[in-house]
């Protein structure tokens, strides 16, 4: 393909056309975040574009916002999350495993240079939230559920838990902790999947492959803790009476039978 040099690339608008050695054409473009994302040094799996994006959304994400994230990993979630809550908000992290903050801090520094509203952690969020009036809580751990109670002490009113999560059995038992719990309501699973087409002069077709399923994507609404109705205290009244004359009237049989 040839060869171009450094010093023909410095100092070159963005976007420029540059040739090789051998005539063949590159463009010259600062990565976005999701080509760094893709690119960027990671010893652990990471979150790509297609998820990131969903969980900035349907984890409402806003400038000034303060978030609870829990599994730094490479950091990529962690890098989506400071651009979205701004210089205003606050993202807090917590990792497990010290030898991922070095590397990951890296990375995160190389993409967004100032990191004044981000706080690490080497703590267990299984165990240990301190944290309170969290806006905003996205786990990528392998159990959420042990995080639901704590959660619901932490948020705001009307704050969101968000959960990735890789396999579907996981994702049946953290809504079965939310369903359980009296403090989370308009609990939802989506996944996401990407399909790229072939659009030239003499063809319109997808491509050949396609990115299907990598995670899921489960929230949940911090309300008010549930109340037993009037109506449900009313039927369980009337189920426990007719339990009862139920009772007394085997109690009758019985006694007139033997009789």
């Amino acid at each position: 393909m040839g060869i171009i040099s450094h010093d023909d690339i410095i100092g070159q608008d963005i976007g420029t056309r540059l040739y090789t050695t051998n005539g063949q054409m590159f463009l010259a473009f600062l990565p976005t975040l999701g080509d760094y994302v893709e690119e960027m040094p990671h010893s652990t799996q990471v979150i790509y574009a297609k998820d990131l994006g969903a969980i900035l959304m349907y984890g409402d994400i806003f400038p000034g916002a303060t978030v609870l994230e829990s599994g730094l990993g490479s950091g990529a979630l962690t890098m989506a999350l400071l651009r979205a809550v701004g210089d205003n908000g606050k993202v807090i992290t917590f990792e497990i495993r010290p030898e991922l903050v070095g590397k990951a801090r890296a990375n995160i520094g190389n993409m967004l240079p100032n990191l004044s509203n981000l706080e690490i952690h080497i703590k267990d969020v299984y165990h240990d939230i301190d944290q309170t009036n969290l806006d905003r809580i996205i786990l990528d751990v392998p159990e959420p559920w042990h995080v639901v109670q704590k959660a619901a002490i932490a948020l705001v009113p009307g704050g969101i838990f968000l959960s990735y999560l890789p396999t579907i059995l996981q994702v049946h038992q953290l809504h079965e902790t939310l369903m359980e719990s009296p403090h989370f309501e308009l609990m939802e699973t989506i996944e996401v999947f990407i399909r790229p087409w072939s659009v030239t002069h003499r063809s319109v077709r997808p491509v050949h492959r396609m990115v299907a399923h990598t995670g899921f994507i489960t929230t949940a609404r911090k309300c008010t803790p549930k109340q037993t109705s009037t109506v449900e205290e009313s039927d369980s009244e009337a189920n426990l009476q007719s339990k009862k004359t139920t009772s007394e009237g085997l109690g009758n049989i019985d006694a007139e039978s033997a009789i």
